[in-house]
């Protein structure tokens, strides 16, 4: 018994000591690659304090949805009121009419706006002539690099009573449509725009995506009969499934932040009815009217829903397709 007590004991110090050395080995490694490489991990200043100084440090400052801020006074605050600005924005009148217009905004541009990158990528794949791919990608991605502004002005001088969609409309003998003017057009012009704007930057990464993709799967598909439609559909599609759904989580994310400078541009009081979502009422009567713990607690409300989309399309990602964010 003493013997075989001996033998497990210098058994479990001979552990012991390999453990210690390989946890010494790696911080000398560590180290060691720090003070070869402080050239490369030196360009992780400038990020590292930018999320610190603008994302993590601004967080501390949504403790004034729960207790009431005046100007002058404490930056945390005076004193605590709990949910009370919580509850003055879901009895509010408008809360319904803010909401809706957000979900249905936001569901919209996902819907139209995610999958059009894609057949967009794939299309451009089967094209031969490289000339010509440059040119449709070149013409695609210009939008993109627009300031919102400048998209905002294009699409008001567009839908104006004198502006070219109406001069073409009555071209062919109609009457013209005062399309920011009216509510029921508001949606339609604003998802077109983001179409317009935001596809043709989208397929960079479906095409990125596309280059990973072995071909020696597409010989073999070719040698077994397969037709275009098919490998597009057996090989390409979900050689780029891990791109889709990493995006598709990433636009689920910020489905409740429909682009607030676009439709703050776009908006007037005669199409609040549905162009009036959670982000311009929030900078209206929260920060253009001085209520700071009202508009912090509207931005609580926002990014709380965003986080709990967020987590559950990664949940579920991971559990149907086996590919999540984390």
């Amino acid at each position: 018994m003493s013997e075989t007590r001996a033998i497990v004991t210098a058994a479990t110090g001979r552990r012991r000591r390999a453990a210690a050395t390989r946890t010494s080995a790696g911080r000398v490694t560590w180290r060691r690659a720090l003070a070869r490489d402080w050239r490369l991990y030196s360009f992780l200043v400038l990020p590292v304090l930018f999320l610190l100084v603008f994302r993590y440090i601004p967080m501390i400052g949504n403790v004034i949805a729960f207790r009431r801020f005046r100007p002058g006074g404490s930056i945390l605050g005076d004193e605590w009121v709990g949910f009370t600005y919580f509850q003055m924005f879901i009895t509010n009148g408008q809360f319904w009419t803010v909401f809706g217009n957000t979900v249905l905004l936001g569901g919209l541009t996902l819907i139209i706006c995610f999958p059009l990158p894609i057949v967009l990528a794939l299309m451009l794949n089967e094209l031969r002539s490289s000339r010509f791919k440059r040119i449709v990608q070149t013409i695609s991605y210009l939008p993109h690099f627009m300031s919102v502004v400048i998209v905002a002005g294009l699409v008001l001088q567009l839908t104006s009573l004198t502006g070219t969609i109406n001069q073409i409309v009555e071209a062919f003998g109609g009457t013209a449509v005062p399309f920011m003017q009216r509510p029921e057009w508001f949606r339609s012009v604003y998802v077109s725009s983001e179409v317009w704007q935001t596809v043709g930057w989208g397929t960079i990464l479906y095409l990125a995506a596309l280059t990973t993709i072995d071909d020696q799967l597409y010989e073999a598909a070719r040698i077994d009969g397969a037709n275009r439609w098919q490998q597009t559909w057996h090989i390409t599609l979900p050689g780029i499934r891990p791109t889709m759904m990493v995006l598709l989580i990433l636009n689920i994310g910020s489905f409740m932040a429909v682009g607030f400078e676009k439709v703050l541009l776009l908006q007037n009081p005669l199409i609040y009815s549905t162009a009036d979502v959670i982000s311009t009422y929030l900078y209206r009567v929260g920060i253009q009217s001085a209520q700071f713990s009202y508009a912090a607690a509207i931005g609580l409300f926002e990014a709380v829903i965003g986080l709990v989309l967020v987590l559950g399309a990664n949940s579920i990602s991971r559990r149907l397709v086996g590919t999540s964010l984390w």
